[in-house]
């Protein structure tokens, strides 16, 4: 094994180290915000909210990173296992409560898993109210107690029931179950829909995350942008994208990164990342960070040698239409369903079936087959309905695709897009988008010569963006006017790191 290829493996497990070391790093938010939220919930529901952190999965693994369920998080911020929290509102007519409108419940030190797994927050720590912002914060034993006074006062009580045929951990049936034994008379209603609503319209405290979140995918898109050669493999891309996101402080990658060239660009969601990228080769990279648990989605399309080929251009052209004519179409009141009044899919879709056509002469619309964006935010495709009508504050992606299996040519372009009051703001604009800019960004000179695939050490050492840059919209987004139409933000730096 060469010299060069021990130190790419050196530097792999010393990441690695770093990351199991630091666990998942999130700065919250303001309590302020959390708070907000909770109070905000307890105005939409009848009967008591009860909500639980994810257990179980964490002692799966050593290296499992444990990550909050997001409900959760968007109401506490609390990112450690085994918690649950109790929110209630005003009781019905003729009804008494006398007990906190909200409670943490926290489960009991264990020194010894202390040991082994860092110091958690316990309900007996004299900072626990200061530190959650959270009014009361309780042992979790006495979350059953409480759960059986309420039941007395409140017929109904929320949670988030199981979905059908639910895959992966079964936490929510789990949690399920325990309610139901402990509250026998009384009805559990979900409240998955109530709280998707609410994560569909952005806080201004959520927009700096989400913000962040993109700055540094749209860093780690022009490092790969400046790297991408025939030589290549997928997996070498990847790799790049995901250093700039850990350089610029984001906790990881947002989701599985897709780079694929070749017949891959045309796989959704190719994950596999192990095939050479070769002379004359189309890339589709859709990669995006996390920070501080909020998640960007980008996507581009890159010629392998730095230039679209005819067929590829004009392939590629179709697409940035399509988007193009979605863009001009977006304010308040569209919609990302397929079809229906206001439907933008079915402009992308009418744009990309009305231009060019496949080597059998049939039009194109065929080879468009997935949505034409969704919500992002604590998940890449985030909480609520996907065909409600959108209003300012929420954060969407706009993404059509062309994928030609026969012709091993893929092409998907996703931007993101802030909804105003009149239009939308580009968040993304910062990030070459036609296939001019493409091709004249990748021409440019790389800041480290030796970045070929026989010298991915001294590539990956190339030094990225250490600053975290946030784009602040250029209005207040509480009770004001948005900006409208597609103009970007402006760059700020990021303000210091130094929320509870």
């Amino acid at each position: 094994m060469g010299r060069n290829r021990w130190h790419f493996v050196l530097l792999i497990f010393l990441i690695f180290l770093l990351i199991a070391s630091l666990g998942e790093s999130r700065q919250r938010e303001p309590n302020e915000s959390y708070a907000a939220r909770r109070q905000a919930l307890r105005a939409r529901v009848d009967g008591p909210v009860v909500l639980f952190g994810y257990t179980g999965r964490e002692d799966a693994s050593p290296s499992y990173v444990f990550q909050q369920e997001e409900n959760f998080y968007y109401l506490t911020g609390h990112n450690e296992e085994g918690a649950a929290l109790l929110l209630v509102p005003e009781p019905p007519a003729g009804r008494r409560w006398d007990g906190p409108q909200e409670i943490l419940f926290l489960p009991p030190r264990n020194t010894t898993a202390e040991r082994w797994n860092g110091p958690r927050l316990a309900a007996e720590d004299p900072d626990a109210v200061a530190r959650t912002g959270v009014a009361a914060v309780r042992p979790f034993a006495e979350l059953e107690g409480e759960l059986k006074r309420l039941a007395a006062v409140f017929p109904r009580f929320y949670t988030l029931l199981p979905r059908e045929n639910e895959a992966g951990y079964p936490h929510t049936r789990i949690w399920q179950d325990w309610l139901k034994t402990r509250l026998r008379n009384a009805h559990l209603a979900d409240l998955r829909a109530t709280l998707g609503a609410m994560r569909q319209v952005k806080m201004p405290t959520e927009l700096r995350r989400l913000e962040k979140a993109i700055e540094v995918s749209i860093d780690a898109h022009l490092a790969a942008m400046h790297m991408l050669r025939p030589g290549l493999y997928e997996y070498q891309v990847a790799a790049r994208m995901e250093y700039v996101h850990k350089l610029a402080g984001c906790e990881r990658t947002g989701y599985a990164p897709i780079v694929g060239t070749g017949f891959n660009s045309t796989v959704l969601h190719y994950n596999q990342l192990g095939r050479r990228i070769e002379t004359g080769d189309i890339v589709v990279l859709d990669v995006g960070a996390q920070c501080d648990g909020y998640v960007a989605d980008i996507t581009r399309t890159l010629p392998a040698d730095g230039t679209f080929s005819p067929r590829q251009r004009e392939i590629y052209e179709i697409v940035l239409g399509a988007q193009n004519a979605a863009l001009a179409a977006l304010k308040p009141g569209m919609r990302l369903s397929r079809s229906g009044p206001n439907s933008l899919h079915q402009i992308a879709y009418d744009y990309i079936n009305s231009h060019g056509t496949d080597r059998q002469g049939r039009t194109l619309g065929r080879y468009f087959i997935h949505g034409l964006g969704h919500h992002i935010g604590l998940n890449v495709h985030d909480a609520g309905d996907p065909s409600r009508p959108l209003e300012p504050g929420m954060v969407v992606t706009i993404e059509p695709g062309i994928y030609i299996p026969e012709e091993n040519l893929g092409v998907r372009i996703e931007d993101i897009v802030l909804i105003t009051e009149d239009g939308y703001q580009l968040l993304t604009a910062r990030l070459p988008r036609t296939a001019e800019a493409i091709e004249q960004e990748m021409a440019r000179p790389q800041a480290d010569p030796a970045c070929t695939p026989n010298e991915i050490v001294a590539c990956l050492r190339t030094p990225a963006p250490a600053s975290i840059i946030v784009v602040l919209p250029r209005a207040p987004l509480a009770g004001t006017s948005l900006p409208s139409g597609n103009s970007s933000g402006r760059l700020l730096r990021s303000e210091p790191r130094s929320e509870p």
